[in-house]
C-alpha cells in the first residue's frame, strides 16, 4: 500500500477532472469520506482526506475548509455552481470531478491510499 498519496497523484491515478484548483498539488491525502449530509461530513470527515459528493454549492466548500480535506471530489458528473467555485478559488479548496459514482471511485481510492 502507498503511503504518501497526494492531490496531484490522486487526480492522475483516477483520471479525475479538474475543476477547481486550491494550489496544493502535493497536500497528503490519507483517508476517503463518502457523504452528502453537509452536517454529517463536517463533524465526520478526516482531516486530509479525499471527499465524495453530489454537493456542489457554496456550503459544501464551507464544510470541506471546516474539516479540512485535502479536496472534493464531485461524482456522477454533478454540477459546481458558480458561486461555490468562486469561494473555493478564494479559500484554496481542490475541487474534481468524474461520471463515476461515489462507490466506484471509493473502491478505486482504497486500493491507492
Amino acid at each position: 500500500m502507498e503511503t504518501d498519496m497526494t492531490i496531484k497523484e490522486l487526480q492522475e491515478k483516477l483520471n479525475l477532472k479538474t475543476l477547481v484548483d486550491g494550489g496544493e498539488p502535493d497536500r497528503a491525502v490519507t483517508d476517503c469520506y463518502v457523504g452528502d449530509l453537509l452536517s454529517w461530513v463536517m463533524g465526520r470527515a478526516p482531516e486530509d482526506s479525499v471527499w465524495l459528493t453530489v454537493m456542489g454549492n457554496i456550503n459544501s466548500i464551507a464544510v470541506a475548509t471546516l474539516a479540512d480535506v485535502s479536496c472534493i471530489v464531485l461524482v456522477e458528473d454533478a454540477a459546481l455552481d458558480e458561486e461555490a467555485r468562486n469561494k473555493a478559488e478564494m479559500h484554496g479548496v481542490t475541487i474534481f470531478g468524474t461520471d463515476k459514482n461515489s462507490y466506484q471511485l471509493a473502491v478505486e481510492i482504497s486500493k491507492l491510499i
